[in-house]
């Protein structure tokens, strides 16, 4: 039964009941005039019958106003969340960004991995809305944002970090909290070191600051940070290809049935757009730069020691939970919880850690 329809049933019964009172009270005040004053008593019970049923019927509407009231104040507060997709003209480059939960509240910015966007907090982000200032950017090479030819733009975490601060900067976010996963860990790392003063908390999610963190899967690209040759370059195309993408959302899950596979077919169609496979191999290539920074950035760790909520997927290959543990060495207060889940744990695990993440922001901000 709709709203709609439930007020005219409402409004129908109301009427009825005017009715029937209403023939009461012609009925009564006939028998009154018959019995007239040689039954006194009877005429005063009849009153009395007539004066409780039209203070029934003066009561229904305003009944009937306060349950409309609750109604709607029900129905407001069960409106999704309004998620806003926008575009900034940032340093010649148009960034794409979500968006969405209230201007004035602690902001909340996500970054994104490899071979994904924004589009990886799409789910996360309404059930943080309700409190939190919730920014997810995508970078350049990336979701909806620019792709500039790789021989015209330094694809490297260097530039993406300048971005992303710059777009922050923007959007008048001076101080937040961060969702670190994957290349978001050092693009995330890198603007702390700029801003170290503006950060309020870390959630790390598969995201490596750690060289025990750089296992197996990490061989050939660090091969190709060796020589970088044209053959060690072209030995990583592979990781630019359906086959890879699906194995990062499907490798290691623990329910394969939560996984959607509108994931990898929205991240490779924008992955085999012309001229992104030379982007992804420069970043691959520069991603050699991040590991001499992991002194600084452990150092940021210690001696600011900002509030940080670990949600790592252990079974995850790309970054193993070799690469969780040490943040403790570093951030001993640090919340850790290792999740049966793989590289994507949001795609498979939203519902566990969603409410860890509000638990955590809602402690600490």
């Amino acid at each position: 039964m709709t709203f709609g329809h439930y007020f005219m049933c409402c409004n129908y019964h109301f009427h009825i009941e005017q009715i029937i009172v209403f023939q009461w009270k012609d009925m009564l005040v006939s028998k009154a005039a018959a019995v007239g004053a040689s039954n006194p008593k009877e005429t005063a019970m009849n009153r009395l019958i007539m004066s409780l049923m039209l203070a029934t019927v003066s009561f229904t509407p305003m009944s009937f106003a306060a349950s409309s009231t609750l109604d709607q104040e029900a129905i407001t507060q069960q409106a999704p969340v309004t998620v806003h997709y926008r575009v900034a003209p940032i340093d010649g480059v148009n960034i794409f960004y979500r968006e969405a939960g209230p201007k004035d509240g602690p902001v909340v910015v996500l970054l994104h991995g490899f071979p994904t966007s924004s589009h990886m907090f799409r789910n996360l982000m309404p059930l943080l809305a309700d409190r939190y200032r919730v920014i997810a950017p995508d970078y350049p090479g990336f979701g909806q944002s620019d792709a500039p030819d790789h021989t015209k733009f330094a694809y490297t975490f260097g530039h993406y970090a300048d971005l992303v601060d710059s777009l922050l900067g923007h959007l008048g976010a001076k101080k937040y909290a961060m969702y670190v996963m994957d290349y978001g860990a050092p693009v995330g790392y890198r603007l702390a070191l700029k801003h170290p003063d503006r950060v309020t908390a870390l959630i790390v999610q598969n995201g490596n600051a750690y060289d025990e963190g750089l296992r197996e899967f990490w061989d050939p690209i660090k091969k190709y940070w060796t020589d970088a040759s044209k053959e060690s370059r072209d030995g990583l195309s592979g990781l630019v290809t359906l086959e890879t993408t699906k194995f990062q959302y499907t490798d290691g899950m623990s329910d394969l049935s939560r996984i959607s596979p509108d994931n990898w077919i929205h991240d490779q169609a924008l992955l085999d757009r012309p001229g992104n496979k030379d982007i992804q191999l420069d970043l691959f290539y520069d991603y050699r730069t991040n590991v001499p920074l992991y002194p600084q950035f452990q150092a940021f760790f210690r001696d600011r020691k900002p509030p940080t909520l670990i949600v790592w997927g252990k079974n995850d290959k790309i970054f193993p939970a070799e690469g969780a543990h040490p943040y403790l060495r570093d951030l001993p207060d640090a919340e850790l919880h290792l999740l049966d889940t793989g590289h994507f744990a949001l795609e498979d695990k939203l519902d566990v850690m969603a409410p860890l993440i509000h638990d955590f922001l809602d402690r600490n901000l």
